[in-house]
């Protein structure tokens, strides 16, 4: 396994993450980019299509971009990126289990971190828009993230074990045999999408890390529960350090960078415009310049 080398230097790594789509740079010429330039990870948003009912509300606010229905298989993205480069992180910003089968998924995740060798990471989310999921087969909205959870137990037994097999209330399966074996032992890092507090509960019941949001419309800044979240898995007899924070979309503002570093957050992830090379590379230089700061 070819480990990453650190981008900031004081403990606070830098990602990026973008909806690839045929109109914008292409996830090699990306991916190289971002390691030329010290990133630590390049991170793939997923929708597989978006309903044209439009009942569910987009959780930013405002209207829903049009990439959201124009995003490329994170997993094609992934592995494209994957072979351009050596040390670049890799991972799903988020993989919508909801909406697809554990046992194919579970391959698709193993078969990414051993062409990786393994640097890839699964950040996973339960979707908030409802037709979508339901196109899917998955109707009851409700049960989200129950079956998220469920799913996620089913892939690591298929990951884990050479003889899996998973009984729960949503997902059931017999006795199998399934390879490959993820490369990263026991397998790679999931890490739990959404909001405090209830995402970062889930991210403590089952996590290896937390993927909140900067800012939602009901906070200012996810950074402002930090110590709350320290308290919540020690009092699940967790050790905060092995749940590492993965804050998404910061600004270019170092003196805030910083205090997310000071904060202990692990990983900031930009989120950059699905464009071109002519608009994102001088962007990249500039977050370039600051990390070499934080």
């Amino acid at each position: 396994m070819v480990a990453p080398t650190r981008a900031g230097g004081n403990g606070v790594e830098f990602g990026a993450a973008m909806f690839f789509t045929d109109y914008a740079i292409s996830a090699m010429d990306l991916a190289v980019a971002l390691e030329q330039r010290g990133f630590e990870s390049l991170w793939a948003p997923e929708h597989s299509h978006i309903p044209l009912s439009r009942r569910s509300p987009f959780p930013a606010g405002g209207d829903l971009p049009r990439k959201y229905a124009e995003a490329m298989d994170p997993f094609v993205s992934l592995t494209a990126a994957a072979v351009v480069t050596q040390r670049l992180r890799l991972g799903t910003g988020v993989c919508l289990v909801t909406q697809r089968d554990p046992i194919q998924t579970a391959k698709l995740v193993a078969s990414v971190d051993q062409v990786s060798g393994g640097r890839f990471l699964f950040g996973i989310g339960a979707g908030w828009n409802a037709e979508e999921m339901a196109d899917h087969g998955t109707t009851d909205f409700k049960s989200r993230f129950k079956l998220m959870r469920e799913r996620i137990e089913a892939m690591q037994a298929i990951w884990t074990r050479t003889e899996a097999e998973y009984h729960g209330e949503l997902v059931d399966f017999p006795p199998m045999h399934a390879w490959p074996k993820p490369r990263h032992q026991p397998h790679p890092p999931v890490i739990v999408g959404g909001a405090f507090p209830y995402g970062a509960r889930r991210a403590i019941a089952y996590g290896n890390g937390w993927i909140p949001h900067r800012a939602r419309p009901q906070y200012g800044d996810v950074s402002e529960f930090m110590p709350q979240f320290r308290a919540m898995a020690q009092t699940a007899g967790r050790d905060p350090a092995d749940i590492p924070v993965t804050l998404w979309g910061p600004k270019l503002e170092l003196d805030t960078l910083r205090r997310y570093r000071d904060l202990g957050i692990a990983r900031v992830v930009v989120s950059l415009e699905s464009a071109q090379a002519d608009a994102l590379l001088p962007l990249l230089d500039q977050w370039a310049e600051v990390m070499r700061s934080v």
